[in-house]
C-alpha cells in the first residue's frame, strides 16, 4: 500500500499513520509488511520525504520543527526503528535506514548538510566463505543531541555520537564518537576535543564577523568533552581552525 500526503491512517493488516497536521503533499508512505507505525508530531516540518516499511513491526517517529526543515528517505526492515527527536533539520534529502531488529535515533537539534547517511546495516549481507557465518550484521546507531553532520558524511551501523559534536565532511563514522569533539576523515576520528558550535549561518546573524565567542548567543551544549585518550585543546588562532 503507497500513500501520498500525510494523514491519519488505518488499513487491515496493523499499518497505522498517527498525524493530526497540516497537509504534506510531498510525503511518500509505503507500506508493504504489517503492523507498521509511522507518528509524525503534528508540527512537523517535512519536505520532500519518502517512509518505506519493507516487512513487519517497524516503528517511524519524527519530532516537531520550530526550525527549519527535515527531508529524507527513510527505510525500516523487519521490527527495526527510526526515531528522530525535535529540531532534525537538513540542508536536502538524506538517507536513514534501520534493519534486522536494529535502530537509529537521532536526538534534538541535530543538523544534517547536503549528501549524508545514517545506515544501522550495509544493505547486503557478507559471509565468510570457509565459516558461512556473516561478517557483517547490522548494529543500532545513536547520535546525540545538537550534533552537526557534515555534507557528503555517513554514519555506520554500530556509532554512537555524543552531543554537541561535529562530523566533517565525507567522514566515514563506524564507532564511538565522544560528546563536544571535531571529528573528520575516514575512518574518522576526533581531531579536536572540548568544542561548541551555534546554529545561525555566518551570513544570517549580525555581527557578520564571529571571532570569538562573545559574537553569538551560546546554547546549552558548551561542555568539555569526556574522552579517555587525550586529544590536544587549541587555543591559538590558526591552530584551532578546522
Amino acid at each position: 500500500m503507497t500513500t501520498t500526503g500525510l494523514a491519519t491512517y488505518k488499513d487491515d493488516r496493523g499499518n497505522t499513520i498517527t498525524y493530526s497536521g497540516p497537509a504534506r503533499e510531498k510525503v511518500k508512505v509505503n507500506f508493504r509488511g504489517s503492523n507498521n507505525t509511522l507518528v509524525v508530531a503534528d508540527n512537523a516540518n517535512l519536505g520532500q520525504v519518502t517512509f518505506d516499511f519493507d516487512c513487519d513491526n517497524g516503528t517511524i517517529r519524527v519530532g516537531g520543527h520550530t526550525l527549519l526543515q527535515f527531508s529524507g528517505y527513510l527505510r525500516v526492515g523487519q521490527d527495526s526503528s527510526i526515531l528522530l527527536g525535535d529540531n532534525v533539520t537538513t540542508t536536502r534529502t538524506i538517507t536513514v535506514t534501520a534493519f534486522e531488529g536494529q535502530s537509529v535515533t537521532i536526538g534534538n537539534d541535530a543538523m544534517f548538510a547536503i549528501g549524508c547517511q545514517v545506515r544501522s546495516d550495509d544493505a547486503h549481507p557478507i559471509f565468510d566463505v570457509r565459516t558461512g557465518l556473516r561478517i557483517n550484521p547490522s548494529k543500532s546507531v545513536v547520535i546525540g543531541d545538537h550534533v552537526w553532520i557534515g555534507y557528503d558524511a555517513i554514519i555506520f551501523g554500530g556509532s554512537t555520537i555524543g552531543d554537541g559534536s561535529v562530523i566533517g565532511a565525507r567522514a566515514i563514522v563506524k564507532g564511538s564518537i565522544p560528546n563536544n569533539c571535531v571529528a573528520a576523515g575516514a575512518p574518522a576520528r576526533v581531531v579536536r576535543k572540548d568544542i561548541a558550535w551555534e546554529r545561525p549561518h555566518l551570513s544570517s546573524v549580525k555581527p557578520y564577523y564571529k571571532p570569538d565567542a562573545s559574537t553569538v548567543e551560546k546554547s546549552e551544549f558548551w561542555n568539555l568533552a569526556e574522552l579517555e585518550d587525550e586529544i590536544p585543546s587549541f587555543t591559538h588562532e590558526s591552530e584551532a581552525a578546522l
